[in-house]
């Protein structure tokens, strides 16, 4: 299931197309045929369709497997991809001596080395060969959209694998082919990609006269330092989903976390997308806090109008209509919460007994005594605990307080001016002692 981290990606790509014009591909890399499973391609698809993200083109790698062939026979014809025969086994062996030996872990080119006899040899023996890009060896450089001149040198690096023992593609081919034929013009991703991209320059050059342009964001990370991960279902979207939070404050702090923008909770990907600037995205790691989600949801919450509540207030059985979201929607932190105070409102129950010692015995006598007859409004309120004031003696939070705990079991909430509409005179004499 997809993170916040993953999102982070995605957002910055929907938006920069938002500000620049263009399309948003969301492409499936689904070349790895254990891992690639239908359910998963739904699930991105769900999560990014929550979040507002309606991709222009989809494709699926899986179903592109021809233009890779073309791009490995091209590869082969200019002598930069070549056979190689070890194991898994035997290259962790090679790699632990060059570590051993103080010599930095990189393939040493022993595939290139091998004669003819020699494959052929390999081969009969029941070897299956996996084919690596022979990197030029140079400083490779780009512009970067968020971090500026960038430079990579391919000759501290390793040959890259691009097809493995079956013939089939590891991400870096498919995604580089699928990037020229696609046309992109602009990749925006993590900067753990940084040093990839240096290789996929070489392969880019290769293929095509043009490379796109690269930007490489900061990653996120949880406020201990952890990394995200899809494995271990990190703060995967289809949990926040699920906890109730609103798909825009889960994209503004997404966004604008680990950036030079102040963090607000901004309404539609538009508004969002007029404050997301690449350059002013931080190169540190960006820290993800869930006690900042919770604050930006609340506010978002409270600018919510029913419309755009109303679906979700009838699927949790909320009947209210507009005046019982106006009533209580500053006092929820999610949508959700709004069933808690339904259920004050709408259900017939009665206080704890010990509620009553809050006043005397006279006290709840005058409130019954000078309840209001209905129909009832805003107004209500106050002429009752002007009355209440009145034949009784008591103000301030001696007045307010037993009735607030009377009327609703609790110590906080909404105004009562609001709230006591809704719960009716004929609940709320039930309620007094």
């Amino acid at each position: 299931m997809i993170h916040i981290g993953n999102v982070r990606t995605a957002l910055l790509n929907w938006l920069y197309v938002l500000r620049a014009g263009g399309q948003f591909v969301l492409r499936y890399d689904d070349t790895d045929r254990e891992r690639s499973r239908e359910e998963f391609i739904t699930a991105i698809a769900e999560d990014l369709g929550w979040l507002g993200i309606d991709p222009h083109v989809i494709v699926w790698q899986s179903r592109r497997t021809g233009l890779y062939d073309a791009a490995v026979a091209k590869l082969k014809a200019e002598g930069r991809l070549y056979p190689c025969y070890e194991t898994a086994e035997e290259l962790e062996r090679r790699r632990r001596l060059q570590l051993a030996r103080g010599l930095p872990p990189i393939y040493d080119r022993a595939g290139l080395k091998l004669t003819a006899e020699e494959r052929d040899r390999l081969e009969a023996d029941g070897r299956r060969p996996h084919w690596r890009f022979r990197l030029d060896g140079r400083q490779v450089t780009w512009d970067d959209m968020v971090r500026g001149p960038q430079s990579v040198d391919t000759s501290s690096l390793s040959d890259p694998i691009l097809v493995r023992e079956d013939g089939s593609y590891l991400y870096t081919l498919p995604s580089i082919v699928d990037d020229i034929e696609l046309g992109i013009t602009h990749v925006i991703r993590g900067e753990d990609h940084v040093t990839n991209t240096g290789v996929q320059i070489e392969i880019f050059e290769v293929l095509a006269s043009r490379t796109p342009t690269f930007g490489h964001h900061n990653l996120i990370a949880t406020t201990t330092g952890e990394a995200l991960s899809k494995r271990l279902g990190s703060l995967s979207v289809r949990s926040l989903k699920e906890a109730g939070f609103e798909p825009m404050a889960v994209a503004s702090l997404a966004v604008l976390i680990g950036s030079a923008e102040e963090i607000h909770a901004y309404p539609d990907m538009l508004s969002l997308a007029a404050h997301v600037d690449l350059a002013r995205v931080s190169v540190s790691t960006a820290k993800f806090d869930p006690h900042e989600l919770d604050a930006l949801n609340a506010r978002l919450v409270h600018r919510l109008i029913y419309a755009q509540v109303d679906e979700r207030l009838t699927r949790l059985g909320i009947s209210g209509g507009e005046p019982f979201w106006l009533a209580v929607r500053d006092n929820l932190a999610k949508v959700d919460d709004a069933a808690a105070w339904w259920k004050v409102v709408a259900t017939d129950w009665t206080p704890e007994a010990g509620i009553a010692a809050e006043a005397d015995a006279g006290f709840w006598a005058a409130a019954r005594a000078v309840l209001p007859g209905e129909p009832w409004g805003e107004a209500t309120w106050g002429t009752w605990t002007d009355a209440i004031k009145a034949a009784t003696g008591r103000k301030g939070r001696a007045l307010f307080m037993p009735l607030r705990l009377a009327l609703t079991g609790l110590d906080h909430g909404p105004e009562l001016k609001r709230l006591m509409p809704l719960i009716g005179r004929h609940r709320t004499l039930a309620r007094l002692f």
